[in-house]
């Protein structure tokens, strides 16, 4: 975070406001000229009446038959493993469960803390609880476990931890055949609660009773970041939140969500933070397209933005407010306000506060050449799709991990209801490294075989399997 508020600090004085509102601006007659000049080449979109779009569902082209054959190779091959041995192999490998310890910072006062701090993270991260534990695992107290998941481990040291399991992961030479990094998919899955605490709600979109727990998905299938929030917010709200606390060395810079991970004021505070936002969209017919000018007409796609003369970016407003804007980047760059709290506060019904005004009419600008870019663009399309369907994996498998309690949080104190969704990131990014690991270790048995399809596939399987 300090170092974004040093990169604001650098780009954004007074003096390079202008050249921030003259690229912004800029970006318009591109995105309309690309999607007006390709439209009648472009099969897959269609513009009904009433000026919403709808783009036909493309076939997939399906997946190589060298590399199916490869994944099944791979699978035939890949080691049987238990959740506790993961465990434990990563914590000497990485050395992760040294981030954790008493607040003191001392020594911990416990015999065998290695042991101990690997059985925390394997009983919280499968939802199994202290006494549940103690039943079944020799050698270990319900009080030990407590204690240690109480005393030792916090939020922030699980933050620590699942930063570091990430930095490990991202250096194995098999995970650039997954992504770059470069791009994340943020999204939220509905995680059961009892009725009775503070953040349980019935959620209209999933059904049930609980919270959501909201995990950021690098493309490489491994979570950089993940909350715990409640089912009535608007995921968008605490998009950037998690971007920003996010500790790790994998800083992507493209961010995929659904149709609940945007609105006009997330959109601009992702591009004050230098985000590239490109969600999913599904429901054209809720959004507006903004023109940059009253007096630019397109033959093909001019129907869009509605009559001429309406929804035209105000950019004077932008002009006016923008230092505003800047104000509240480094207010939230420094820590001195929540980029959620704000997201809550800039709402609809918030059309006199300024701030709101000029945040609305930014993110207009910006969604509107989001939206053409997705319009006219069927390989962005396909990696926003991929990196979403990304995300809804890392959901099943995470889901799959914490099995305990029937997937119910047993805890009804909002703390450490987030210390259950992190201690179950943290265990499958264990999981995943290891996978990650095994696969490596396959396909160099498959390459000595003399199996070509080993090095000819660029997909050697998933970690989550």
């Amino acid at each position: 975070m300090r170092a974004a508020a040093g990169r604001l600090l650098r780009e954004n004085r007074p003096a390079a406001y202008g050249g921030r509102l003259h690229r912004a601006a800029a970006q318009h007659p591109p995105g309309r000229a690309a999607l007006d000049a390709g439209y009648e080449d472009n099969a897959d979109l269609v513009i009904a009446e009433g000026r919403i779009p709808s783009l036909k569902r493309r076939r997939s082209t399906g997946t190589p038959a060298a590399a199916e054959n490869l994944a099944a190779a791979i699978a035939r091959r890949m080691p049987e493993r238990s959740l506790l041995a993961i465990v434990t192999r990563t914590a000497y490998w990485l050395g992760w469960h040294h981030h954790f310890g008493p607040a003191s910072g001392s020594d911990p006062k416990i015999s065998d803390p290695q042991g101990r701090y690997c059985l925390a993270v394997f009983t919280g991260g499968t939802n199994i609880g202290p006494y549940e534990a103690a039943r079944h695992i020799a050698g270990v107290s319900a009080r030990e476990l407590s204690m240690v998941r109480n005393r030792h481990i916090d939020i922030k040291k699980l933050n620590t931890a699942i930063a570091a399991v990430v930095n490990a992961f991202a250096e194995l030479d098999v995970v650039k055949a997954w992504g770059d990094g470069t791009a994340v998919a943020a999204d939220g899955t509905q995680v059961e609660t009892y009725i009775d605490n503070l953040l349980a709600e019935t959620s209209i979109r999933y059904g049930g009773v609980g919270g959501i727990a909201y995990h950021y998905v690098s493309d490489t299938y491994v979570a950089l970041f993940s909350r715990f929030i409640p089912c009535g917010v608007w995921e968008a709200v605490h998009l950037i939140e998690g971007l920003l606390a996010n500790d790790s060395d994998v800083q992507p810079t493209t961010v995929h969500a659904d149709t609940q991970g945007q609105s006009a004021p997330v959109f601009t505070l992702a591009t004050l933070f230098g985000f590239d936002l490109m969600p999913r969209i599904r429901n054209f017919q809720d959004l507006i397209f903004f023109r940059a000018s009253g007096h630019l007409i397109y033959p093909h796609i001019d129907e869009l933005f509605g009559e001429r003369g309406r929804n035209v970016i105000d950019w004077q407003l932008i002009q006016r407010h923008w230092r505003d804007l800047m104000q509240v980047a480094l207010s939230i760059s420094e820590g001195r306000l929540s980029s959620a709290t704000l997201m809550r506060r800039l709402r609809s019904n918030s059309r006199k506060n300024r701030i709101y005004k000029v945040f609305r009419e930014v993110g207009r600008s910006v969604r509107t050449v989001a939206l053409l870019r997705y319009l006219a663009d069927p390989q962005l399309r396909a990696r926003v799709t991929a990196a979403t369907n990304k995300a809804e994996s890392y959901h099943g498998f995470a889901q799959w991990l914490g099995f305990g309690n029937n997937g119910v949080l047993a805890d009804n104190d909002p703390a450490e209801q987030e210390k259950l969704i992190k201690f179950n990131t943290l265990l499958a990014n264990l999981v995943i490294f290891h996978n990650a690991l095994d696969i490596m270790d396959v396909v160099r048995g498959l390459a000595a075989e003399g199996n070509r399809q080993s090095g000819t596939s660029r997909h050697p399987g998933r970690p989550a399997i």
